[in-house]
């Protein structure tokens, strides 16, 4: 009995921390959970906004927001590589090494967003069409594709505007600085609802102007989000010490430019594959009709409102667990990854709950057809069963990353993507006529065995690394 009790004792003591721990993580993760709750609830009432004008208008707009999405986890991948290394020169306390990341970062950017325009200027109309080659049950693919473009077009001049608050935003992150960001999201979701209920509906004297409106609306609100963390940043120089100085110049050393691809490029090649591979799931899906792509699209907003807490956990993953590596302590890095996991995964079981609970209610508010409101009920219930799952591979995705260990990360997550997930829902939706549900059921099952491969690369500590001084772990 002395045994065992001493057994449950050690895994308390590895799995969960005491008060000033939950404190420390908790200062670092509700600020992001704030700014990603306020934005996805946003989105959430966006997406409503937009789905009480028809089922077409709806599926147009998700359409193009699913291809926007790999432009912005581009960017997040891209920008990522950079901040492992800021998150490590703020934990060494090196200003001049923030400053060549913060450049690094500005002509990543400039590049991603500039190939982004130009491939949906001159492929946006074939992209879209790809979703919209199913059957035409639950309404006009046609009509869909008109109220996609126009919404494209007009989306499309908020790319700029997204990369700027990213490179501010992110690296006042790394750098600890969490509230100025949350307060910018703030901003621009106010600015976002304000706009879409007066230019969607035509309020207060302003014209109607539907999914127009909508976008007009996400433009507005990216600029108003940047003026703020930039504006934040530049007049705050005694808290951001490094970026003074940081626009005298735009060189960065050579053999920086190269340790610093090197070891990013893997994530932005990672991101852009994942989100293309979502993409292609997604597509997978739309074969079986416009009322299944208006379904997965209130169930995927609905969902991201309830994940921002262990999506949060994740996120501070790579700022704590980096500082930590950056200052050469591993094992209290070791230590508090454990206990970060264990806490998200505990979190994601309680969202997971809530989520199955309220899944037969939200899709109700949707003006769309009720065979979509169904499908997005039962899209919401799977979700909720999955959800714990989830939370682990976020969490060994984000502790594999803070050590640098991007090519892993790439295997674990996009190389995964494509050799299983994707050729799993290729086949049952092309080669079998199951129900779009078991569909989508059979390719998150997939992923279990992803999950067991992450425990196992954490537990290893391959991820121990300190990558601004090249002083690594010596494994036991």
């Amino acid at each position: 009995m002395q045994a065992a009790g001493t057994g449950k004792h050690r895994i308390a003591e590895k799995f969960i921390g005491d008060r000033a721990f939950y404190k420390r993580v908790l200062a670092v993760a509700v600020p992001i959970m704030v700014q990603t709750g306020i934005t996805n609830f946003v989105s959430l009432l966006d997406n409503i906004m937009v789905g009480r004008t028809g089922t077409e208008q709806m599926s147009g707009v998700a359409i193009v927001n699913q291809l926007l999405f790999v432009f912005n986890l581009c960017i997040f991948g891209g920008l990522a590589g950079a901040g492992i290394f800021t998150a490590q020169y703020y934990g060494a306390k090196d200003d001049e090494g923030i400053r060549h990341t913060f450049r690094y970062k500005l002509w990543l950017g400039a590049i991603l967003t500039s190939a982004a325009l130009i491939v949906f200027s001159l492929y946006g109309r074939e992209l879209v069409s790809l979703y919209l080659s199913g059957n035409n049950d639950g309404g006009d693919p046609q009509a869909a594709l008109g109220y996609a473009m126009d919404y494209m077009w007009i989306a499309l001049v908020s790319l700029p505007a997204f990369a700027a608050v990213q490179i501010y935003a992110n690296t006042l992150r790394e750098c600890g600085e969490t509230v100025v960001p949350m307060r910018a999201g703030i901003t621009a979701v106010i600015v976002n609802l304000v706009f879409n209920y007066l230019l969607i509906y035509g309020k207060f004297g302003f014209p109607e102007l539907g999914v127009k409106g909508a976008a007009l609306a996400t433009v507005l609100s990216r600029f108003a989000e940047l003026a703020v963390v930039a504006i934040w940043a530049h007049t705050h120089k005694d808290k951001c010490t490094y970026i003074k100085g940081v626009y005298t110049t735009m060189r960065i050393p050579g053999n920086l430019v190269k340790k610093y691809f090197l070891t990013g490029s893997p994530l932005l090649v990672n991101e852009a594959l994942w989100s293309a591979g979502m993409a292609v799931l997604t597509q997978c899906y739309s074969t079986r009709g416009l009322n299944v792509v208006a379904g997965q699209n209130i169930a995927s907003t609905v969902s991201n409102v309830f994940n921002v807490a262990f999506f949060a956990l994740g996120d501070s993953i790579a700022i704590i667990i980096g500082q930590h590596l950056g200052a050469g302590d591993f094992k209290r890095a070791r230590d508090e990854d454990n206990k970060i996991i264990a806490f998200s995964i505990f979190t994601a079981t309680l969202v997971g709950a809530a989520i199955f609970i309220s899944s037969p209610f939200f899709p109700r508010i949707y003006n769309t057809t009720p065979e979509a409101k169904l499908i997005a009920t039962r899209f919401l219930m799977v979700q909720a069963l999955i959800t714990p799952l989830i939370a682990l591979l976020h969490t060994s995705y984000f502790t594999l990353r803070s050590g640098g260990r991007t090519v892993i990360t790439f295997l674990f997550d996009s190389v995964y993507m494509w050799v299983v997930s994707v050729p799993v829902a290729f086949i049952l939706s092309r080669f079998t006529s199951l129900y779009v549900i078991w569909v989508f059921f059979f390719v998150n099952l997939a992923d279990l065995l992803k999950g067991i491969l992450g425990i196992i690369l954490v537990k290893k500590g391959i991820w121990m690394k300190n990558i601004v001084s090249n002083n690594q772990i010596q494994e036991e």
